[in-house]
C-alpha cells in the first residue's frame, strides 16, 4: 500500500520558508555579477591576468575562509541570526564599492568583495539546512530543490544587469588600445568606468539593507537546539565517520568544479568556432536559463524518483552531453556544452541534501560548512582546465590532443567530475534507498 508524502513545506512555514527562498536568488545574483567584472577591472585598471584573477580569488577565498566560523557561531545561535550577519555582511561589501570606486584601489575592490562573500558563506551556511529543516524529513531534498530553484533565476538577473548595465557601458570597452592613450584621457575614462562597475554593487547594498530589515521584524521558526550541545571535536569525529558525508564533500567540490568549467569556458570554446564574447554571452544566458528550467523539472522528478538515483540519471546525461562537446567540433559541440547545464541543475541541491539527510541538527550546522567550502572547487578545478587549453599556446585551438582541439579536450575534467557524481548516487540509492523505494511502493 503506497505512503501519502508529506507537504513539501507546511502551511504554517510558508511565509518563512519564502523569506529564506529569497536568499537563494540574492547569492545566485553575486555569482553571475562578478564574473564579467574580471575582465572589465582587467581592461580598465590595465592588470595581467594573473593580477585580474584576484578577483575570482577573493570571491572563492571568502566563502573558504568564512563557512566554517559561520557554522560555528551558528552552533550556538539560531539560523535567523546567522541570516541576519549573513546580509550584513553582504550588504558591507556591497557599500564598500563605493569607496573603492573614489579611490580608484584595485585592492580596495578585492576588500569588498572578500567582505561581501564572507555573508555570503554565512547565507549559504544558514539557508540550506534550514530549508531542509522546514519540514519533514522524507521531503527535505526536494524542499531544498525547490529552493535551489530561484538560484539560477538571480544567476540570470546578475548576467543581464552584468552584459547591460556594466559591460555595455564601459568607455574602455569603446578603445582598440587603451594603454596607448594619454595620461589625461585614461584618467577620464577610468574614472568613468569604475563608476559604472560601482552603481550596481552600491543599489544590491541598498536593497540587502530592506531584506535585512524584513528578516529582523519577521517571526521565523526556531530550529535552535536546546538540550546539551556535544563538542565539537565529537561532531567532527562524527561526521568523519559518515562515509555518505565525507563522499559528498568531495562530490559537490567536483561538482562546483565542473559547473565552474562548463560556464566559464563558454567563451573559449565559442571563440574555437570564430564567435565573438557577445555573441557567446548570449549562449551562457541561454545555458542559465536551461539551469532554471532543469531545477523545476529535477525537484518535480524527486516526488517520483529518489535522490540518488535521479542524480545518478542526471550525472549520466551531463557524461554523454559532455562527451559530445569533447569529439564534436563546431556548433553541435557547442550545443551539447550548453545541454549540460540543464542536467547539472539538480546537482548542488541534491548532493546537499543527500550528505545531511541523517545528520542531526547540531551535525547539519557543522556539515553544512563542510559542503560550503567545498565552492572552493570552483576556484581550483577552471585553473587546471585552463592550463590544458594553453598547452598550444595562448589561443585556444593552437594544437590537436586526441584528434580534437585543446580546448574541445579540456572538458574531460568535467566530464572524470560528472563520472564521479555518477558512481556517488548510485552508491547512494544503492546502500540507502533501494530498500525505502521498496517500502514506498509496497
Amino acid at each position: 500500500m503506497s505512503q501519502i508524502k508529506p507537504p513539501v513545506v507546511p502551511k504554517k512555514l510558508l511565509l518563512p520558508f519564502i523569506l529564506v527562498t529569497s536568499l537563494f536568488a540574492l547569492w545566485g545574483f553575486a555569482n553571475a555579477v562578478t564574473d564579467p567584472m574580471v575582465q572589465a577591472f582587467k581592461k580598465v585598471l590595465e592588470l595581467s591576468n594573473s593580477q585580474a584573477a584576484w578577483v575570482q580569488m577573493a570571491f572563492y577565498g571568502g566563502y573558504f575562509c568564512m563557512a566554517l566560523p559561520a557554522a560555528m557561531f551558528m552552533r550556538k545561535y539560531s539560523y535567523k541570526v546567522g541570516i541576519l550577519i549573513g546580509l550584513a555582511l553582504y550588504a558591507t561589501g556591497a557599500l564598500l564599492f563605493y569607496p573603492a570606486a573614489q579611490s580608484e584601489s584595485f585592492l580596495f575592490f578585492c576588500i569588498g568583495l572578500y567582505v561581501l562573500t564572507f555573508g555570503l558563506a554565512f547565507l549559504e551556511t544558514a539557508a540550506n539546512p534550514y530549508a531542509l529543516a522546514m519540514g519533514a524529513k522524507e521531503t527535505a531534498t526536494q524542499r531544498l530543490n525547490l529552493a535551489q530553484a530561484f538560484n539560477p533565476v538571480g544567476l540570470i538577473a546578475g548576467l543581464f544587469v552584468a552584459q547591460q548595465f556594466v559591460l555595455k557601458n564601459l568607455q574602455s570597452d569603446d578603445v582598440t588600445d587603451f594603454s596607448a592613450l594619454e595620461e589625461a584621457s585614461k584618467v577620464l575614462i577610468r574614472t568613468s568606468d569604475l563608476l559604472v562597475i560601482r552603481n550596481p554593487y552600491v543599489i544590491l547594498g541598498l536593497v540587502l539593507i530592506g531584506v535585512f530589515i524584513l528578516f529582523l521584524v519577521s517571526k521565523m521558526p526556531q530550529t535552535k537546539d536546546e538540550g546539551g550541545m556535544p563538542s565539537i571535536g565529537h561532531t567532527f569525529a562524527v561526521l568523519g565517520k559518515n562515509k555518505k558525508y565525507v563522499l559528498g564533500v568531495l562530490a559537490q567540490v567536483l561538482y562546483v568544479g565542473a559547473q565552474i568549467m562548463c560556464w566559464t569556458y563558454i567563451y573559449q570554446y565559442a571563440e574555437a568556432i570564430g564567435m565573438d564574447s557577445v555573441t557567446a554571452g548570449y549562449y551562457q544566458m541561454g545555458a542559465f536559463i536551461l539551469f532554471t528550467i532543469g531545477r523545476a523539472v529535477g525537484t518535480y522528478m524527486l516526488r517520483f524518483m529518489s535522490s540518488g538515483k535521479l542524480l545518478m540519471n542526471f550525472a549520466l546525461f551531463s557524461i554523454i552531453f559532455t562527451a559530445g562537446a569533447i569529439a564534436i567540433e563546431g556548433m553541435i559541440g557547442l550545443y551539447c556544452l550548453i545541454a549540460i547545464s540543464f542536467f547539472m541543475s539538480l546537482m548542488f541541491p541534491t548532493i546537499y541534501g543527500i550528505a545531511l539527510g541523517d545528520l542531526t541538527e547540531e551535525q547539519s550546522k557543522v556539515g553544512s560548512a563542510g559542503l560550503v567550502m567545498a565552492i572552493v572547487g570552483g576556484a581550483l578545478m577552471p585553473k587546471l582546465q585552463g592550463i590544458i587549453i594553453d598547452a598550444g599556446g595562448n589561443g585556444v585551438a593552437d594544437t590537436t590532443i586526441l584528434g580534437v582541439t585543446e580546448v574541445n579536450f579540456s572538458f574531460i575534467l568535467p566530464l572524470l567530475c560528472f563520472v564521479y557524481i555518477a558512481w556517488y548516487g548510485l552508491r547512494v540509492f544503492k546502500r540507502h534507498e533501494a530498500t525505502d523505494d521498496v517500502l514506498h511502493n509496497a
